[in-house]
């Protein structure tokens, strides 16, 4: 949600913004919400006038005449029933404010390169080269077929299209590498917290998953509760209506939860094996800071330089994107993704997600805190990042690091998490 003062002091640029994320005026009608707010504010004023005029008549009853009690009773009707039709105006006014404002998305970095949808995105850098192989590699499914590390076509009669079950080593894998990268956060003063994956809807508006992401959601309507795609969901409203010190920032959460998400949009697309599932468990960097630019971008190139050193620890290829205005997302001011070399596709592929969001999500959240300079009460920044999702990582992870026997290797960095284990598959004692 942006200031509506600066929206009205900033027309123009709010207009460049929101063309630039690809929204027309048909969408989001700057002029329409600027009228809409002028005349609010005008039927609060009139409103609040005649309140006060019904409260004067109303005590004034008391101490008239029996003469005079009549005009002011009939008065004071007349004036209710003009309050009421006024105060019946202000809360429609006041819905299509709401329905705009809630709408409206942050505006991008001046810095961020400007294109209309993925094609603009621009590689910063590459790191790493493409795996070469001097046998033919087998991809994610058959590795997992031919190590006896997944049970996917039963896992899909009991639970459906887009699910997984993995077992033994791979299992094992999978949760060994959110233990590095939680040990890692903590290292890097990072609070490790464990977060449901239930919430209410009010904080998805919170976030921005509403009303934007509405087909992604799963919803349970018997309990008016929703499953949450990412812990910096319940994270970013975990401090909503507080008014913190600045003394407390910035907060750094590494936040873990089980995820699902819909996939609605993603029909065909990815189906084989475990790139698009709807439940994956998922390690969350998230951070409140204190609401100044320069300040949250600091923290926005630490949480990259961090899932850079996730992928490097996992002995990975990797690229580096800044993502471009209209791929960003309506909550984005600035964005990179990290995608790691995927052998079988010979491309690489999303596998960490890191965005500065500015005080958009606090303004939502209404997430304050006190300056210490001026002691004035300002929203926070707020930053997140994937610290790892799984099981999305263990594809480039197994096909990049698969040997010719059908084992895979297990990089230094890795090895205490997994017994010291240097090799994993039913080969690997021959390894």
């Amino acid at each position: 949600m942006l200031d509506i003062k600066f929206i009205i002091e900033n027309i123009k640029t709010v207009k460049e913004g929101l063309a630039q994320k690809g929204y027309t005026p048909e969408e989001i009608n700057i002029d329409e919400l600027v009228n809409i707010y002028k005349n609010l504010n005008k039927l609060k004023t009139s409103s609040q006038a005649l309140a006060e005029e019904k409260n004067k008549l109303s005590n004034s009853i008391k101490s008239s005449s029996a003469e005079e009690r009549p005009a002011i009773i009939a008065k004071s009707k007349e004036i209710g029933e003009q309050l009421k039709k006024e105060q019946e105006q202000l809360a429609k006014e006041q819905q299509k404010y709401d329905n705009i404002m809630w709408r409206m998305p942050n505006l991008p970095c001046p810095q961020s390169p400007i294109g209309p949808d993925e094609s603009g995105n621009v590689v910063i850098r590459k790191v790493g080269t493409p795996t070469k192989f001097d046998f033919t590699p087998k991809d994610h499914v058959e590795l997992m077929e031919y190590n006896n590390w997944s049970e996917l076509e039963r896992i899909t009669k009991v639970s459906g299209a887009r699910t997984y079950a993995i077992k033994n080593d791979l299992s094992r894998l999978e949760l060994a590498m959110h233990m590095l990268v939680l040990d890692k956060l903590a290292a890097n003063g990072f609070t490790t917290i464990t977060v449901p994956s239930l919430s209410k809807q009010k904080p998805l508006y919170g976030m921005g998953y509403l009303p934007f992401s509405q087909d992604e959601i799963y919803y349970m309507p018997a309990d008016d509760l929703y499953l949450s795609g990412t812990a910096e969901l319940v994270l970013n409203s975990l401090h909503a209506d507080e008014i913190l010190s600045e003394n407390d920032l910035p907060i750094l959460y590494a936040g873990f939860s089980p995820c699902f998400r819909r996939e609605a949009g993603a029909a065909g697309k990815d189906t084989r094996g475990l790139i698009r599932v709807h439940q994956f468990l998922k390690t969350e960097q998230f951070v409140i800071c204190k609401n100044d630019i320069n300040e949250s971008e600091k923290w926005h190139k630490k949480l990259l330089s961090i899932s850079e050193e996730v992928l490097q620890d996992l002995e990975l290829p990797y690229q580096v994107l800044e993502i471009c205005t209209g791929d960003m997302g309506a909550p984005k001011y600035r964005q990179y993704d990290l995608e790691a070399w995927t052998p079988s596709q010979n491309c690489y592929r999303e596998t960490h997600s890191c965005s500065n969001i500015t005080e958009w999500q606090a303004r939502r959240t209404n997430l304050r805190y006190r300056d210490n300079q001026d002691g004035k009460v300002k929203f926070a920044h707020t930053l997140n990042n994937t610290g790892i999702a799984t099981p999305r990582i263990l594809v480039p992870f197994i096909e990049n690091h698969q040997q010719a026997d059908g084992t895979v290797r297990i990089p230094a960095k890795l090895q205490p998490y997994m017994s010291g284990k240097k090799f994993i598959g039913k080969n690997a004692q021959q390894s």
